[in-house]
């Protein structure tokens, strides 16, 4: 099983449609496609959910489905590829830097890259004959910056796919919302935890209004997942070691936990190192265990925070 050959095969899907889903084609001189998703196309939902696929490496299913507590539409997302379309692909783990630019970057070029300490853990890397990856960014790269990241990922750049949604626009709000199962893994690799129990995920997260600005638009996904996300992982072993790591998972183990993010960002004067990284976890984690048939919730909602984050009135 080869990501960036599945996300490429869905990018020839999304390319077919641009006009349909209100992306934009760039074709750079070095042939490196860039695709603008929302920095100055419009985008919205459908290639939101496209975005999402394609950092998944389209090993997960996701879809938008309706909420039950007023605070709007709930971004769901369900694999059993959980290690690799999570945390191999999804996790915005590559800083791409270029002149006057910056993205987090996403996606199955950070397996092919594999330039993060987190694939040594994997123990994954792979070589594809083309790349795919999704940058969070208010700008387009330029080719020099394609040019950079192909030769990283190990291709030449006319076989390299950027897609780029700021995280204030519609496409863009969606990709991150759907990161629930991988914020979840996430915070278990960081307690140490052995990530090849996970057999499969589900997660849940409501869906924010587009923002005004990034910064706000930050502030709303990250609370979206703080205080309305859910995940269920199906998992193997003993129930144990489940309920000692469980009760650290969710978001509410942080000694951060409990105002809207903008709030807990502009109390660290906007260092986002300072901020306890424990906070970063969905509000409820499930762990089902397929071993005993028991499973263990831990964590709580919190819909009055995510109603003031989302500007409900």
């Amino acid at each position: 099983m080869n990501l960036n050959h599945r996300a490429a095969s869905l990018c020839r899907t999304l390319a077919d449609d641009a006009e349909l889903l209100r992306v934009e084609l760039h074709l750079q001189d070095s042939g490196a496609m860039v695709v603008d998703c929302g920095v100055k196309a419009t985008g919205g939902l459908d290639a939101g959910l496209l975005l999402a696929r394609l950092c998944l490496a389209d090993l997960a299913t996701v879809s938008l489905t309706p909420g039950t507590n007023g605070l709007g539409p709930v971004a769901q997302v369900q694999t059993d590829h959980p290690l690799l379309a999570c945390m191999a692909s999804q996790y915005a783990g590559w800083e791409v830097k270029g002149e006057k630019f910056f993205a987090m970057g996403s996606g199955p070029m950070r397996a092919a890259a594999a330039r993060e300490p987190l694939f040594e853990d994997l123990k994954y890397h792979e070589a594809a004959s083309h790349c795919v990856g999704v940058l969070e960014s208010g700008k387009l790269p330029n080719d020099e910056v394609c040019r950079d990241v192909a030769a990283k990922c190990g291709v030449e750049p006319s076989a390299l796919t950027l897609l780029v949604a700021p995280t204030r626009s519609m496409a863009g709000t969606l990709q991150v919302v759907a990161r629930s199962v991988e914020t979840a893994l996430h915070k278990l690799h960081e307690l140490k935890f052995d990530l090849h129990r996970v057999v499969s995920g589900w997660g849940s997260a409501p869906l924010p209004p587009p923002a005004k600005d990034d910064m706000a638009a930050i502030g709303r996904t990250n609370d979206a997942i703080l205080y309305g996300g859910h995940a269920v992982l199906y998992v193997r072993g003993d129930d144990e070691s489940l309920r000692e790591i469980g009760a650290r998972t969710p978001s509410s183990a942080s000694k951060d936990y409990g105002r809207p993010f903008a709030e807990i960002f502009a109390s660290y004067n906007h260092d986002f190192y300072q901020i306890d990284p424990h906070l970063f976890s969905p509000a409820v984690v499930t762990l089902v265990n397929l071993d005993t048939g028991n499973s263990f919730r831990f964590g709580k909602f919190d819909d009055a925070v995510v109603a003031k984050s989302f500007g409900i009135v």
